[in-house]
């Protein structure tokens, strides 16, 4: 039984709470990268290994879309071996197996018009946290000279006269459309420039990984990045990036309960954005620069947490998926917070379970504690007001989607009592590698439900 089949007892956690976390967990190459990075093997005429490979589903998904697309994939511990040197078209029926479960398959367009000549789409799946329209890619597509067709099965692409370079502006530094011209742009017969475009570490690591295969990259001022195409690219060796946002997501944790965890492999230059922002709040840390080793030590210093007003934003701002476990730890700051979420329109639902564990959450359609955003006189309800400190205590709680439900997480194991979370299989695992275990080992004090 997979995961997303379990029942809703067998997809639950109990969590006791009140106990401050106290110890180390290790994070591994960032999910944001390596599906991507993986995605980027299907260009290769060689075979491709990728480093410290996260024990996660996203890499289960993409494993399984690129087996059925003719490529040889094998993990050996945290490294994956990916040999594409007999790519094929898949059935409607076999790549729709993976559709609901992941955004990915629009990644693969891309690479397979330049390896096939066509490529499928299946419906798309991931987390509802508001607007992501595959537009975005389409219309690139489109530009770069893809023929779309959309029927019952889903979207079907086709390139008769190949793909070319492009000029191409984005309306929204949006990650998966600057991710999706980088995989086409990399092997289409000339130059394309893209403006406007993502730069987070994530998208600098994907480009490193297209450079190493022979992609001929230049990324320029005020977000605009030069691709020349070439007629073929080879495999490549790389080691991910670690994940900042699980990084981000076990800091919170140690000062949303009052303890104390080391991050094995979390990288200051990445996070600099959040460790002003932990500072900010009252939280300590300690950077060790070990480079096999070092990491960086989260602990909440016994202080009187502090309020502040925040919001998302793109790369270098504060990053959208780091939004969640820092309104969890600010509902212990002594007065009120506001957090102003740019990025996604509809990113504060989890806040009801937190309300029902008595967090004191307000939220609004203004744009408050900064600047005017995109959202704003559109009555999405993205700005929050958090008021505390408040004393949270144990509830029953339903994951709406991935970043929400770790802290949802954190914020059981801050409350008293003990609470019921459900949805742990079907997202937490989704991003978070070993996360039952490495809880234990911070002293969590969970189980799982006994099942007949």
């Amino acid at each position: 039984m997979s995961s997303t089949d379990a029942t809703p007892e067998e997809d639950m956690l109990i969590i006791h709470g009140g106990t401050p976390l106290e110890g180390d967990v290790t994070v591994r190459g960032a999910k944001n990268l390596v599906s991507k990075a993986m995605v980027a093997a299907l260009l290769g005429t060689s075979p491709s290994v990728l480093r410290s490979v996260p024990a996660i589903r996203d890499v289960e998904v993409v494993t399984g879309l690129l087996r059925v697309h003719g490529v040889d994939v094998e993990l050996d511990g945290d490294t994956l071996y990916m040999d594409p040197t007999s790519v094929e078209s898949a059935g409607v029926e076999e790549i729709n197996v993976h559709a609901g479960t992941s955004r990915i398959p629009i990644l693969l367009c891309g690479p397979l018009l330049h390896r096939l000549g066509r490529a499928f789409i299946p419906d798309l799946g991931g987390c509802n946290i508001g607007g992501r329209p595959i537009d975005f890619h389409l219309d690139a597509l489109r530009e770069f000279g893809a023929v779309v067709e959309k029927d019952a099965s889903g979207t079907h692409l086709s390139a008769p006269n190949g793909l070319h370079g492009i000029r191409y502006e984005l309306d929204f530094p949006s990650v998966g459309a600057t991710e999706q011209v980088l995989l086409t742009a990399v092997m289409a017969k000339g130059t394309t420039e893209l403006r406007n475009a993502a730069i987070e570490p994530e998208i600098i690591d994907l480009i490193c990984v297209l450079q190493k295969m022979g992609a001929i990259i230049k990324v320029h001022t005020n977000r605009v990045i030069e691709i020349v195409g070439v007629d073929e690219l080879k495999g490549y060796r790389h080691r991910a990036l670690p994940d900042r946002i699980e990084a981000a997501s076990w800091a919170s944790a140690a000062l949303a309960t009052e303890g104390s965890v080391f991050v094995r492999g979390a990288q200051q230059a990445d996070m600099m954005t959040f460790l002003n922002v932990f500072r900010s709040i009252g939280g300590a840390y300690e950077v060790d620069d070990d480079p096999v080793e070092g990491g960086i030590r989260f602990w909440h210093p016994g202080t009187a947490l502090k309020p502040v007003a925040l919001e998302t934003d793109v790369h270098p701002g504060l990053m959208t998926d780091w939004q969640q476990p820092i309104v969890v730890a600010l509902t212990q700051a002594d007065g009120l917070s506001i957090m102003h979420e740019t990025v996604y329109e509809n990113r504060f639902g989890y806040t009801s379970e937190l309300r029902r564990m008595g967090a004191n959450i307000e939220l609004y359609s203004d744009c408050l504690g900064g600047t005017p955003c995109r959202w704003g006189r559109r009555n999405f309800l993205h700005s929050a007001v958090i008021a505390g400190p408040s004393k949270l205590h144990a509830a029953d709680l339903q994951i709406p989607d991935l970043r929400a439900g770790f802290s949802h997480l954190i914020a059981a194991m801050a409350a008293e009592g003990t609470s019921r979370v459900y949805g742990v299989d079907r997202y937490i695992t989704r991003g978070y590698e070993n996360f039952e275990e490495k809880l234990l080992g911070l002293g969590a004090k969970i189980e799982r439900p006994v099942t007949k």
